[in-house]
């Protein structure tokens, strides 16, 4: 048992040391359901000052109408992305409403190496796990002005059942009591504020004290 727990260690050791003498910033993004995530990141890459990268996670979930496959995320069966996790592909993975969300290891790394500000979209569990991974990773948990807005930006989107906005809403109920965890937190009441916000994080480069 010493043995396994030696060689967990020294894994996490290793990835934390390449973290640390990356040349680009990891940026850790969280938010919400329905908060406005992709519209902050778009305009976010708009502003080529930023240097920044986007990671495409790898998803089991079906694929929205108006998403791409390769550019929101990478959708794929459960078999494949198990045997992502079996090759040691991911950096991290977790579950939200029934379906496994994961971040590839490989492209991060090379965008890190490359100088550029890497973008990690992810999920609150995956977003803890990759904080413990890499501490220096700077991290942004996006806020609703309320839940009673977020419920009405659900609903407005269009794409989810009542049932799944329902879960989505129990689960951005549970979501928000990890705010605490993230250096930085921001209200997105109003996008453009919001994103002008998230801009002066990136450029300072610098985590919360």
């Amino acid at each position: 048992m010493s043995e396994i727990l030696e060689k967990i260690k020294e894994k996490h050791d290793k990835i934390h040391d390449h973290f640390h003498k990356s040349k680009g910033k990891l940026f850790i993004i969280s938010g919400v359901s329905g908060v406005g995530k992709n519209t902050i990141l778009k305009e976010l890459f708009k502003d080529e000052t930023l240097h920044l990268a986007y990671s495409v996670s790898m998803t089991t979930r079906r694929m929205r109408f108006d998403e791409v496959n390769g550019m929101n995320y990478y959708f794929v069966t459960k078999e494949e992305f198990q045997k992502a996790i079996d090759n040691g592909d991911l950096l991290e993975y977790a579950e939200f409403c029934g379906n496994l969300y994961g971040t590839p290891k490989k492209f991060v790394d090379e965008k890190l190496k490359s100088g550029k500000n890497v973008i990690l979209e992810i999920e609150v569990k995956g977003a803890l796990n990759v904080m413990e991974l890499a501490p220096d990773a700077i991290s942004v948990f996006i806020l609703p002005p309320s839940l009673e807005e977020l419920e009405a930006r659900l609903i407005k989107r269009g794409t989810e059942s009542d049932d799944v906005i329902f879960q989505r809403l129990k689960e951005a109920k549970n979501e928000l009591r990890y705010q605490e965890y993230y250096d930085y937190n921001v209200i997105n009441d109003n996008v453009n504020q919001c994103v002008e916000e998230i801009k002066k994080i990136i450029k300072s480069g610098q985590k919360q004290n």
